[in-house]
């Protein structure tokens, strides 16, 4: 029989087993307003549904399936068809690129486990260069990796405007990490950007700076340990690896690390394409 051809009044219990879904899941999904009955009665609190509810619901039974949040599942069966559809690409779309960055930390992590850890980090050249003291406007942020390059992004973006209005740029942009970012550590890292007058830039930062917590600070000269990776290699976590890469080669060395870890971004960032070199993983060295 065609669910659509028979709109009788179903129990919880008959409409569970006609929609493949517990009792337990349509009362959640009740709460959340995705799939409300038809009838409740008010003095027994039972729950009628309509066969005509059944295809939604066996809907809402497969998004589940693909592990999509309820919030999600929401969106998308209150979209109209090509809506619906949209968002679901959208969220699958997110899926594969979290499935892929997995599947390239298995591959790092295996190396390691079975001892070619050694082998992946010899693949980068490391190199010393010494960076003058320099005057930077710099932002702040806890921030966790999922969350990390959209916010590098962005305050780069931000602080690059500022230091037009400020003397200009005078040295590639860099972020420091005084803290780890993982997915269970949130730093704080600091998107760091060198500018020519320091006074205009203290002035920038009292008056338009408060909103993003902009500082001023003056980076002092030092020697930095580095490599220098592609575009691609900045994603996680191939970009662990640079920096196992330079820490080994600066304890093979007997040198001490003596500040924060940082990216230096040297190039632009839109226009370079996956094999371009665009950033120095580097170590302060004491």
């Amino acid at each position: 029989m065609d669910d659509r051809d028979d709109d009788r009044p179903l129990t919880i219990g008959a409409f569970a087993a006609r929609a493949r879904l517990s009792a337990k899941a349509l009362r959640l999904y009740d709460r959340m307003g995705l799939l409300v009955p038809d009838h409740v009665d008010e003095v027994t609190g039972y729950r009628y549904y309509r066969t005509g509810q059944i295809e939604r619901a066996r809907l809402v039974a497969l998004l589940r399936q693909l592990d999509m949040p309820l919030a999600r599942v929401a969106d998308v069966v209150r979209a109209d068809g090509p809506g619906g559809a949209e968002l679901l690409d959208a969220y699958w779309s997110e899926v594969e690129a979290r499935v892929a960055g997995q599947r390239t930390l298995a591959d790092y992590l295996r190396g390691r486990l079975s001892g070619r850890g050694s082998a992946m980090s010899r693949k980068f050249v490391v190199e010393t260069v010494d960076v003058p003291g320099q005057v930077v406007i710099s932002e702040t942020r806890h921030t966790l990796a999922d969350e990390l390059p959209a916010w590098i992004g962005a305050s780069l973006g931000r602080l690059e405007e500022a230091a037009r209005e400020c003397g200009g740029v005078t040295a590639a942009p860099f972020v420091v990490y005084h803290s780890e970012v993982s997915t269970e550590s949130d730093g704080p890292a600091e998107s760091c950007v060198p500018v020519a007058d320091e006074a205009a830039a203290r002035a920038w930062c009292e008056e338009r700076g408060r909103a993003w917590q902009t500082r001023v600070r003056v980076e002092p000269a030092r020697r930095l340990a580095y490599t220098r990776i592609t575009k691609a290699q900045v994603a996680h976590p191939q970009i662990l690896a640079a920096f196992e890469a330079v820490e080994e080669w600066i304890a093979a060395r007997g040198l001490t690390v003596a500040g924060p870890c940082r990216e230096v971004y040297f190039a632009d960032w839109e226009a370079s394409g996956p094999g371009d070199p665009v950033c120095d993983v580097a170590f302060p060295l004491g």
